[in-house]
């Protein structure tokens, strides 16, 4: 089963290094990292090439957002089993492995749980799981979304459900998500098997109104549906 990870870079040379050491680590020879960077023109391009693995595909990003971006990182793998990643969080070990296995037992989508950090890696929360309530299910996770993209890994054949993104959407893990739920059957491991840091450098939503986010979830509704 050939492994594709999908990640979305933006100004990402504080911490892409060792993001891609820690993903490498566990990615056999044909396996494949694609980096769509947003932003040609920062450093992001020179950290990449720093690591100086072949498995590691850089390609420019739309420059249309963090949601665009992870689109084209996504419709740009060519593997059988597809990671999502964020630039700056740590990959723990077994996490491709056991990820795989719940794949080959017939999941569609995988989410495993997390170790919530600092910027320096210092654990503030051991569970992001507990922390956020986290459950499957298709009305659970329209009402409050649940999914977090760093944690996930689907079957490539989710690709032709999701691609291309929907013009509106909130946040694109929520999207991939629930198509999953309408697709097939979806898996949460509680083990963590990542560090999700969060720093000064994280892109954050706005805060929205309870109006916009009706609205949101009316166009996920029409949108699945359609």
């Amino acid at each position: 089963m050939k492994v594709s990870v999908a990640l979305a870079a933006y100004n990402g040379e504080k911490y892409i290094e060792e993001q891609l050491d820690s993903i490498l680590a566990q990615l056999g020879t044909d396996d494949e990292v694609i980096v769509s960077d947003d932003n040609p023109s920062g450093g992001t391009k020179a950290a990449v090439e720093r690591v100086g693995d072949p498995r590691v595909k850089y390609i420019e990003g739309p420059g249309r957002g963090v949601i665009k971006n992870f689109e084209h990182a996504i419709a740009a793998t060519s593997g059988d089993l597809i990671f999502l990643s964020d630039q700056d969080d740590v990959w723990l070990p077994g996490k491709v492995q056991a990820v795989t296995d719940e794949i080959s037992r017939g999941a569609i989508l995988v989410m495993h749980d997390a170790k919530v950090t600092d910027e320096a890696l210092n654990v503030t929360e051991e569970s992001f799981f507990a922390l956020h309530g986290t459950k499957t299910g298709f009305l659970q996770n329209l009402i409050r979304n649940s999914y977090m993209g760093c944690c996930m890994a689907f079957d490539a054949s989710l690709k032709d459900e999701i691609l291309p993104f929907p013009d509106d959407l909130p946040m694109h893990d929520q999207w991939i998500g629930l198509k999953a739920e309408r697709c097939g059957s979806v898996k949460l491991i509680d083990t963590p098997y990542l560090l999700y840091r969060r720093n000064s450098d994280s892109l954050t939503g706005n805060p929205t109104s309870l109006t916009q986010k009706l609205k949101w979830r009316f166009s996920i509704i029409k949108d699945i549906v359609l």
